[in-house]
């Protein structure tokens, strides 16, 4: 058999999360709403309506422009792209076609396996959604709550090599535009949707088989999942002898597998024209520098700075950078706290991200603020506390609000370092335990933590353990 090689190029519908629709005063957001609630006469395109551009759109479409190291246009042009279709109640969709919002980019893709996938964008540009069709047995169900949602589509190269790349694509994709507040980026709601267009050729040849098109994917596992499923039916094709036909593919997620849905369109078969509704869209250098003012730090930027700067592990550089809210509240700890960045990571890591788990908050919702997360850690550095008692807080002070400091004093829980309060304790461990003195005198010393352990338990872990340590060594060596 052959060894073919894989070519994967991705086109993402991106869901902007702005308060209206792109044209029309519409809620934008309509995933919870009634069918054919959330229109008016401009999303359903009646007649004598005339579109508004939405503002905020173009707002966040810039962002996603600067992030993908894309050339923003300083003007740009809607179109019709007219195609018939039951859930376009217009006939015909208001994108950009050859003079769009941005063009050209790249996202560098680092891979788990170690090397980085620069995928390049051939396509960014606005557009509204259109409805969604439903079938419900020898019924077909339109909703237009979806029509005039605004989206960015956006249109990689055909630069992927695996489904794994893909997936990793998304996966990344979907981190940034979270990280940039622009979408919620939810596949299952719609929010980011993927069409991916696959093709194989042998290994060392330039001369491409026939692409297909997999659309209805609605999560990343799937879109992997449906890739493969596609990559194994070509080979299996091409090796039989058989022409791949330019179809596009509709994926079934419950009996995982592909089926045809029709022809592949082409560009021409849209006949794109000008919107003659809208007029340019002329952008001005002083609104790009205050819409860019800004723009934050990048994940993948932020991450190698957090290995280089901090000293952190690679892993918990990658799961701090994973969203802002996280990676702010880090780093905001770190500042504030001045010790040791790895302590602070450990104690997002093991705990603050459970509690973020169990609780569906945010980092910047926690009550427990990166500056009681600092003082926690000062209080266990300064021996006011000991570890156990400083993990126990981060549960105290996220359901109370108050303070560690205050908690401490209102609970008693700070360490003992009264000598004679100590002492008494450690005698009578001692003089309880004469079995376990004896082996140690004789030479199995390591029991000290045992010992330790004991008077701790005794003053419910608030004795001083160095102080403990140091009395019970010197009971046991008399």
């Amino acid at each position: 058999m052959t060894d073919y090689e894989v070519v994967i190029g991705l086109e993402t519908h991106i869901q902007l999360n702005t308060k209206t629709k792109i044209f029309c005063a519409c809620k934008a957001d309509s995933w919870d709403d009634e069918p054919n609630t959330n229109v008016c006469p401009v999303c359903t395109g009646l007649p004598g309506v005339l579109p508004v551009l939405n503002k905020a759109v173009v707002e966040k479409g810039v962002l996603l422009a600067k992030a993908m190291h894309s050339d923003i246009r300083m003007r740009s042009f809607f179109d019709r792209k007219n195609y018939f279709y039951p859930d376009l109640p217009k006939g015909y969709q208001i994108s950009q076609y050859d003079l769009s919002l941005a063009s050209g980019g790249y996202l560098d893709l680092p891979m788990p396996e170690g090397y980085t996938r620069r995928v390049t964008i051939t396509k960014l540009h606005m557009e509204e959604d259109a409805g969604k069709t439903k079938n419900a047995g020898n019924l077909r169900l339109i909703d237009f709550n979806r029509c005039g949602v605004p989206l960015v589509e956006m249109v990689t190269g055909p630069d992927l090599r695996s489904a794994n790349e893909a997936a990793q694509y998304l996966i990344r994709l979907r981190q940034l535009l979270r990280w940039l507040g622009i979408s919620e980026a939810d596949m299952e709601k719609g929010h980011l949707r993927c069409d991916a267009n696959v093709s194989i050729r042998p290994k060392g040849s330039d001369q491409l088989f026939t692409k297909t098109e997999i659309k209805n994917v609605n999560s990343i596992d799937n879109v992997k999942n449906a890739i493969e499923h596609e990559v194994e039916r070509q080979i299996r094709e091409v090796e039989a002898g058989n022409r791949v036909y330019a179809w596009t593919l509709d994926w079934d997620e419950e009996k995982n597998e592909l089926r045809k849905m029709r022809s592949k369109e082409t560009e021409a078969d849209y006949r794109y024209f000008r919107e003659p509704d809208l007029l340019p869209l002329d952008l001005t250098q002083a609104w790009l520098d205050k819409i860019l003012a800004d723009f934050p730090e990048l994940p993948l930027e932020r991450k190698a700075r957090f290995i280089f700067e901090y000293k952190l592990p690679e892993y918990d550089a990658d799961i701090l950078t994973g969203e802002r809210n996280l990676s702010d509240y880090f780093e905001s700890a770190v500042h504030l706290y001045a010790g040791d960045p790895k302590k602070v990571s450990n104690y997002l890591m093991n705990d603050i991200l459970r509690m973020l788990n169990e609780s569906g908050k945010t980092a910047d919702q926690l009550k427990l603020t990166p500056a009681f997360l600092a003082e926690i850690l000062k209080m266990v550095d300064a021996g006011q506390i000991n570890t156990s008692t400083g993990k126990s807080l981060l549960e105290k002070v996220e359901t109370s609000g108050k303070s560690p400091k205050s908690i401490v004093e209102s609970e008693g829980l700070g360490l003992v370092s009264d000598d004679s309060a100590i002492r008494t304790v450690a005698e009578k461990i001692v003089a309880a335990n004469p079995k376990e003195v004896e082996t140690f005198r004789a030479g199995k010393e390591t029991l000290i933590g045992w010992f330790t352990g004991q008077v701790m338990r005794e003053m419910r872990g608030k004795a001083d353990p160095k102080l403990a340590t140091q009395i019970l060594l010197e009971l046991l060596k008399k």
